[in-house]
């Protein structure tokens, strides 16, 4: 299917081919019928990707502290390298979407309903059940396209909380701004709009409101005045797009004391005291649809916020500008200028410059005219090599940033062959695909175990999917590599260790525990192994502060920071210890009144065999001017202390003064490229099966502990 993407980098907007993607419970698979280009917010993101790298931080301070802070922690390199891989991530364009329905997984919609959704411009769309709403029998697929951007539009007026009679201001007449004039206008309400366009001021007026024209140097505030009868506006909705601080500057003066202020677009908010001060103004910025917004309870899991409490959601707010459009109060023929096929997608954004560009309306084509070619779930990117029976043909599920950045290239850089790329929504899979020569790009992962070509699979996804995947592979009678963590359960891990020995060790399943491979580690255990004596460790792990609601932290999902990511430590110290482990004790942080304390501030001791034992402390409330990452080791008399994977320093050690590398090193290439040679040379695997399964298992035994 075809798709718009835009290069974050240097602004180039592509039609591409992907794979369809594959739909799941929860979400509908809409077949695209109209899209509506929205010529503020994408203009804005290929301006963006257009601008030199000084402009883009320029326009990004927030951005640019981070990356000086991963410089202070990481070095140069590995952050200008992340920086060049967020920049090079595909963007797919468009959130204005009318279809018709192909797969349902969401009860009271069938295939063939007409709905509406936030989906982006591409010929199918997978959308979550609260982004969607039906379009009503009587409002054609064009004027629904403009659904979700009307409810920008809704949702401004719906915190201004207009009454029959007032008066309002909507300054900036684009899209949004006309649709807000047409909705004021049907709730009873007198509409004053300003613009410096004189075609968008006299369609304005052909709303029914009044306007101010800014390119005849009409004085706005001076309109507003007469406008009100001199009393001073009731409320501005301000739905310009403008770095200038003037428009709030403006609205202040125009409103009546106590008037209320809404921005629903993108102005400067360099605000004056004194504007609002003296007649108790209000000021509030409105987010998107509406309630739910970002919230990924409401939107991802379909969790809908109950009406006598939150009577207008986002969804609620899209029913209610269909309900508008069927009623004919809402007319947006008038806002179309520009019609496009979506082969002709590129020239449809060359558009964007013309001043007379409004509203850009993409058609696709009906999906009954070639149904499997549109769901296809697989698209070849490269022609595939020639193999040979010693060669690593290796498949990835997932195609996020670590895959995409370090596992990839680390697999390509060890001689393993990229046969297939696998991708929820396709997006990813495509590009990156591309970028690292494997032969396709899928969306249904049952491609990846069936394909007899594919004897590797290596698993990258979000760590609730890892142990079904690496049953599926190993069932499949393929050799695994799990991206941290192998499972979240102990039942899942028991499962995988039945599938496991049940291959007879013909298999080999790896956990994509990198630090043991670390160069700097491998020193250490060096140094260590003329000792026989019980070593004590520290393990520092820096971690930073993430929100409670990121996917991570949600058990179900992500495990938590112990299972997903301290089990790095656990299999360190396991590492370095060189012993089994024999017990724990774990303590996070105590509750604090009004604080949501998550396992991510936690102490873990661990005891091992030989006598040894060791802290882990992982935390998430401290700073990042202290090492991120810093591992001590005591013994014979001495110390040993690494920061970041990049300085290692001997406090006594007899004969090792210490060590540094030019940059961070962690062990990913190391752990790849030993995983691929014990397959080509039938080797062990690197990291012994029952370590990994001692180590996930009691990784799952301490977060468990934790949560109580």
């Amino acid at each position: 299917m075809k798709q718009i993407l835009q290069n974050l980098g240097n602004g180039e907007t592509t039609l591409a081919n992907v794979p369809c993607p594959q739909n799941k419970p929860g979400h509908l698979l809409i077949a695209s019928q109209r899209t509506l280009v929205s010529a503020g917010t994408e203009r804005m993101l290929v301006d963006f990707g257009k601008a030199s790298v000084l402009e883009k931080a320029r326009q990004q301070p927030d951005k640019v502290k981070m990356v000086l802070d991963k410089v202070r922690t990481d070095g140069l390199m590995p952050t200008v390298d992340a920086v060049r891989s967020k920049l090079d991530q595909p963007l797919p364009l468009g959130y204005c979407n009318a279809g018709v329905v192909l797969e349902s997984g969401v009860s009271g919609y069938e295939v063939g309903d007409r709905v509406i959704s936030n989906g982006n411009h591409a010929e199918v769309v997978r959308i979550p059940q609260n982004l969607c709403a039906r379009i009503p029998d009587n409002v054609d697929g064009e004027s629904a396209a403009f659904t979700v951007l009307a409810s920008i539009g809704l949702q401004g007026i719906r915190l201004v909380q207009p009454s029959l009679g007032e008066c309002v201001v909507v300054t900036g007449l684009g899209l949004i701004g006309l649709v807000t004039v047409q909705l004021l206008k049907a709730q009873g309400c007198r509409v004053l709009g300003i613009d410096f366009d004189s075609s968008r001021c006299a369609l304005a007026r052909e709303f029914g409101a009044e306007a101010v024209d800014l390119s005849k140097g009409e004085d706005p505030v001076e309109a507003a005045a007469a406008f009100s009868r001199g009393r001073g506006v009731d409320a501005v909705i301000i739905t310009a797009a403008t770095k200038s601080n003037e428009p709030v500057h403006q609205a202040a003066q125009m409103c009546r004391r106590r008037g209320r202020i809404v921005l629903v677009g993108v102005v400067g908010l360099e605000l004056s005291r004194a504007d609002f001060y003296e007649k108790e103004l209000s000021f509030q910025v409105s987010c998107s649809y509406g309630p739910g917004r970002y919230d990924s309870e409401y939107e991802e899991k379909g969790r809908d916020y109950p009406i006598g409490f939150v009577r207008w959601t986002e969804q609620r707010n899209f029913e209610a500008v269909l309900d508008m459009m069927a009623s004919g109060a809402l007319n947006v023929k008038p806002l179309i200028s520009h019609r496009f096929a979506i082969e002709s997608a590129v020239e449809a954004y060359q558009t964007l410059s013309e001043p007379t560009a409004l509203g850009i309306l993409l058609s696709y084509p009906a999906p009954e005219l070639d149904q499997t070619e549109l769901l296809s779930r697989k698209v070849a990117l490269n022609a595939p090599a020639a193999y040979q029976p010693t060669d690593v043909v290796c498949s990835f599920l997932g195609a996020g940033n670590y895959a995409s950045r370090v596992l990839i290239p680390a697999f390509k850089e060890s001689g393993a062959k990229l046969h297939s790329l696998a991708s929820s929504g396709g997006v990813s899979g495509v590009h990156h695909g591309k970028k690292h020569d494997f032969a396709h790009s899928v969306t249904d992962e049952a491609e990846v175990y069936q394909d007899e070509a594919v004897n590797t699979v290596a698993i990258a996804t979000q760590h609730n999917l890892h142990a079904g995947q690496a049953l599926a592979a190993l069932q499949a009678g393929k050799h695994v590599f799990v991206e941290k963590p192998l499972a979240l359960t102990l039942e899942e891990l028991d499962g995988l260790e039945a599938a496991y020995q049940q291959a007879g060790g013909k298999q080999h399943l790896m956990v994509g525990f990198n630090r043991r491979f670390a160069p700097l580690v491998q020193k250490m255990k060096q140094l260590l192994s003329v000792s026989k004596q019980p070593k004590s460790f520290i393990m520092t792990m820096n971690a930073g502060e993430i929100p409670a609601n990121h996917w991570t932290q949600d058990s179900a999902v992500g495990g938590g920071r112990i299972i997903g990511e301290a089990c790095h430590y656990i299999d360190l110290m396991r590492f370095l210890a060189g012993s089994e482990i024999t017990g724990f004790t774990a303590t996070k942080m105590g509750d604090v009144p009004g604080v949501e304390i998550t396992e991510d501030k936690a102490s873990i001791t661990l005891s091992f065999a030989d006598g040894s034992f060791g802290t882990i402390l992982y935390l998430a409330n401290g700073g990042k001017a202290f090492p991120k990452e810093r591992i001590e080791v005591f013994a014979n008399d001495a110390v040993l202390q690494l920061d970041n994977f990049k300085a290692l320093r001997s406090y006594g050690w007899p004969g090792f003064k210490g060590k540094k590398l030019m940059s961070q090193d962690k062990g990913q290439q190391a752990c790849a490229a030993l995983f691929v040679k014990a397959i080509q040379q039938g080797e062990p695997t690197p990291i012994p099966a029952d370590e990994i399964f001692e180590v996930s298992r009691v990784s799952v035994q301490i977060a468990q502990n934790l949560r109580g």
